[in-house]
């Protein structure tokens, strides 16, 4: 697979080893599984980044080059790095912050056995008694001839690369969010482009969500409803939308909830109805609003799901039973709608704040500019 990080990644292969660049790429898997993990590397911040399984492929080799491994010494001796000593190094790896342990348990060798069913190899050997691991030395000790070329130092430099390349995207999203807001009230126009412009269907699904959250959050902020014991002494309260956890955190959460009503929300950009019922079995069948990455109408969602359920459920009773607890579904253009229906309230400047503040938070940036550090001297 070839993709716009590819030569990058040959580049750095040509300055380890010259005219065996091609050689290794081609019959290393692990490179060739690199090359894949890095496919957004130029395509924004939009793209999924994959760094969860990449980090834990850096910080295997990283270790085996700290102790000298890649150029000499019996690596099958070695006593295996501590699983603390790596889960704490790799957060501390750019957007590693919130990163959780499965690429460094199963998720990375259950991938890679994916995509390579043929390589008997796999890239993370461990003791799960004593929690100690090993990079995989047959995927990075490569044989050409007579020859054995160690792919140690060019990998971590591979993924140096590409985690720089990312930062440096996700900093111009930051930046631009940021610049965007400032001028919100002088040039809505061009605001309101960018972002329409992240409500697609080719956007990474954290940035969806985020900016999905926002739009949903002032759409039902002004809206109030009325609870009380007694008819005569009713209490007014406005809806308020929570986001319940990280973006894409795999933890088998809901994404949002709306007090006082308990609505529950997920945002999702599969049509696989598995999912949308595994999803509505967490809360024991309670109703559930679908935001979906998708522009077909609504109408048409509700076929596929309802064409998918009764395909994987012959009871036309069960079939039904699950479909009545679709209580909602929000589309692009439904998200689109709502947002200009925002901004004709009053409320971009806020959507484009809670914007910057969930992106910040979503992809572990501090504040990109402190003044106050700059002129404490002065």
């Amino acid at each position: 697979m070839e993709h716009d990080f590819t030569p990058v990644i040959k580049d750095i292969l040509t300055r380890y080893f010259a005219n065996k660049a091609d050689d290794l790429f081609d019959k290393s898997s692990l490179l060739q599984y690199i090359n894949l993990k890095t496919v957004s590397a130029t395509r924004g911040s939009k793209a999924r980044s994959s760094f969860a399984n990449l980090y834990a492929i850096f910080v295997l080799v990283e270790d085996y080059i700290k102790h000298g491994y890649h150029k000499k010494g019996d690596y099958s001796k070695y006593d295996g790095a501590q699983f603390s000593i790596l889960f704490k190094r790799q957060r501390e790896l750019p957007f590693g912050g919130k990163l959780q342990n499965h690429g460094l348990n199963d998720r990375l060798n259950g991938e890679f056995r994916k995509y390579f069913p043929q390589v008997d190899a796999q890239p993370i050997l461990r003791v799960v008694e004593t929690k100690r691991y090993w990079i995989n030395e047959k995927l990075i000790a490569l044989s050409l001839g007579r020859k054995t070329f160690n792919i140690a130092e060019a990998i971590i430099e591979i993924i140096n690369t590409y985690a720089s390349t990312k930062q440096a995207s996700f900093t111009g999203f930051i930046k631009t969010c940021a610049q965007l807001h400032d001028i919100s009230k002088q040039k809505n126009e061009k605001v309101e482009e960018f972002v329409l412009g992240l409500l697609a269907p080719n956007v990474d699904a954290r940035i969806f969500e985020i900016v999905s959250y926002a739009i949903l959050k002032y759409f039902y902020h002004d809206q109030t409803v009325y609870f009380g014991f007694q008819l005569d002494d009713l209490e007014k309260s406005p809806l308020i939308l929570y986001k319940t956890g990280r973006t894409n955190a795999n933890d088998g959460g809901i994404d949002f909830v709306m007090q006082p009503l308990g609505r529950f929300f997920q945002v999702t950009e599969t049509l696989d109805v598995r999912k949308y019922f595994l999803d509505i079995d967490k809360i024991e069948r309670y109703p559930i609003t679908f935001v979906i990455k998708s522009s077909e109408s609504t109408e048409a969602l509700i076929t596929k799901l309802r064409v998918g359920a009764e395909r994987q459920y012959s009871v036309k009773a069960i079939v039904e039973k699950y479909m009545a607890c679709i209580e909602e579904i929000i589309n692009i253009p439904i998200l689109q709608e709502r947002f200009r229906s925002g901004v004709a309230q009053g409320y971009l400047s806020s959507i484009m704040n809670e914007i910057v503040l969930q992106s910040k938070v979503e992809f572990n940036y501090e504040e990109l500019d402190d003044e106050d550090d700059e002129n404490e001297d002065e």
